[in-house]
């Protein structure tokens, strides 16, 4: 989210440079008018926007069971977590964009009821194309839709004028602008450059009011403009006739001549500006995909290169020559490897150091391993894991589009000291295979069950996990027992999704049967999903998520 907002407010701050810049003293005020609410639009969805043809992605990981039990984030809870209130679950950011949105919200309406008293206070002339409201003991004149208020105090010679220029902004429903404004500034309330651009906009519909209602007599314009006591509603959605701060920009617009046409052609820079846009938003590296994420949130990013997964000829592991499939060959060497080299640090050991290190390294043109790089809970694991991958033997080099290519990819390595946990587990995933072809990991899955709750959202795998998550919490109950007894630790749990949406086979291996117990109890009680699909057709699923026990 802070991203996408980043994002927005520098391509808003591009777009009203190019205005200000090339723009904003011409005289084609009905295309700056378009100009501004599109870019203003534009800026709001060129974030979501990516070419396919142009994105850049982290290579696939090592598809083992390793991985799918870090599928998802572990969920660490200790005692007292199943009181967690709402407010607390949601992360302080949020809260302060929906507290400030209220507000926002709560000053809007009130500029609506100022309105709405303003126009039950006066009197009200309905006519074919407008409603004149007559304000009394008052000189202001502005619009509001098809309502136009004027002071009943406006001298009458000049009433026809204003009622004119009013009448242009009925006509074209100027409104209808700042109300769009007025709805960002609520949802953007912290973005300076809405305010900026409801200014530019309403400077606009003054100014196409005026060239439409003022073809003669300019000067007698000019000499009420200047001669009145103004006095105007404080209101920023309604196009005010009398405007200190725009009289005098008024004047000079209309003393101007009209732009030669030729001068049309500078709204073509706004391709280029687009077209930066949807090349930066496409090559920029998805932060799911291109970080290496130990738990800490520190990234280890890779650009430019052919991922793992999509690579035409994956590079060959020596053994893997004459395998009929390489990938996973390559795969299965890997962990071959870690396993033969694999050695805990003695110092780890007798630390009680534990943990996963997220490992990245990639396979150049030449086959060797280069630029190893690894985030893990401490340095020993760290080393380790470095020394592990670093005996990596030289491979052939991976192809793509018939040209030799670097490769990037990564793998998680995970350090228990308990040790058969991991093990125990991924033997009752490979059990799986025992019930039929048709069971897949959820990282393989072409679409994730739907959580209830999840059917519009935009990214269902990801309202998936983020809603098991807050199911775990809000089930959870540390047990007594283990608290009496000082028991605390990381329980794996695996199940599966059946083509039905039921949740089967619940397995479990923690440091106690009381935490197994209790996390088996927590994944019983989730809710009958729609099934996941694979190949068009429902498919049963693995998934599985560790839950850690921790003792405050």
């Amino acid at each position: 989210m802070i991203t996408y907002i980043l994002e927005s407010l520098a391509f808003q701050l591009v777009f009203l440079l190019a205005y200000d810049l090339f723009l904003k003293r011409e005289t084609f005020f009905q295309w700056n008018r378009v100009y501004l609410l599109g870019t203003f639009a534009l800026s709001l969805i060129l974030p979501w926007v990516k070419i396919q043809a142009l994105q850049t992605t982290m290579p696939q990981g090592l598809e083992t069971t390793t991985v799918f039990l870090s599928q998802l984030n572990g969920v660490v809870l200790g005692p007292g977590a199943e009181e967690t209130s709402f407010l607390d679950r949601i992360p302080w950011p949020y809260l302060i964009l929906g507290i400030g949105s209220m507000l926002a919200t709560i000053w809007f309406v009130y500029k609506l009821i100022q309105i709405s008293r303003l126009r039950h206070k006066s009197i009200v002339e309905n006519y074919k194309d407008f409603t004149k409201i007559t304000v009394p003991k008052s000189t202001s004149a502005f619009s509001f839709f098809r309502n136009v208020f004027m002071g009943e105090d406006i001298k009458k010679d000049k009433e026809a004028n204003i009622l004119a220029h009013e009448l242009v902004h009925v006509k074209q429903w100027h409104t209808l602008d700042l109300l769009f404004f007025e709805l960002a500034r609520i949802v953007f309330w912290f973005n300076p450059l809405v305010y900026i651009y409801q200014n530019r906009v309403a400077e606009l519909h003054e100014f196409i009011a005026d060239e439409r209602a003022v073809k003669h007599n300019k000067e007698a314009h000019f000499e009420m403009l200047l001669s009145e006591a103004f006095h105007t509603q404080n209101i920023s959605f309604v196009n005010q006739f009398f405007n200190r701060s725009l009289i005098k920009k008024r004047i000079v617009m209309l003393q101007k001549k009209k732009s030669k046409a030729v001068w049309q052609l500078k709204y073509v820079l706004l391709l280029p500006l687009v077209l930066g846009m949807l090349v930066y938003t496409s090559c920029e590296t998805n932060k799911e995909d291109a970080e290496l994420d130990s738990g800490d949130g520190v990234s280890l990013a890779v650009a430019n290169e052919i991922p793992f997964g999509v690579i035409d000829e994956v590079p060959v592991f020596p053994g893997c020559e004459g395998a009929a499939d390489k990938k996973a060959c390559f795969q299965e060497k890997i962990q071959e490897h870690i396993r033969k080299n694999f050695h805990y640090p003695e110092a780890a050991q007798e630390q009680g150091i534990e943990g996963r290190v997220a490992a990245m390294f990639r396979i150049n043109s030449e086959g060797s391993i280069v630029d190893i790089k690894m985030k893990g809970p401490h340095e020993l694991l760290e080393k380790e894991t470095e020394r592990i991958l670093s005996k990596l033997p030289r491979m052939q080099p991976g192809k793509h589009e018939g040209k030799i290519v670097q490769v990037p990819f990564s793998i998680p390595i995970i350090f228990r000291l308990d040790g058969n946990d991991e093990e125990e587990l991924n033997k009752e995933i490979q059990k799986f295979g025992d019930r039929g072809d048709g069971w897949v990991p959820f990282a393989e899955i072409d679409e994730a069950p739907i959580f209830p709750g999840c059917e519009n959202a935009a990214d269902k795998r990801a309202c998936f996990l983020e809603s098991v998550q807050n199911h775990v919490r809000k089930h959870f109950n540390y047990p007594q027992e283990a608290q009496e007894q000082g028991i605390q630790g990381r329980v794996a749990i695996m199940f599966g999704i059946d083509a039905d949406g039921d949740i089967v086979d619940i397995k479990s291996k923690g440091p106690s049967p009381i935490l197994e117990a209790e996390g088996q109890r927590i994944i019983a009680k989730l809710p009958k999903m729609k099934p996941a699909i694979q190949d068009g057709k429902p498919a049963d699923v693995i998934f599985s998520i560790p839950i850690t026990f921790k003792l405050k």
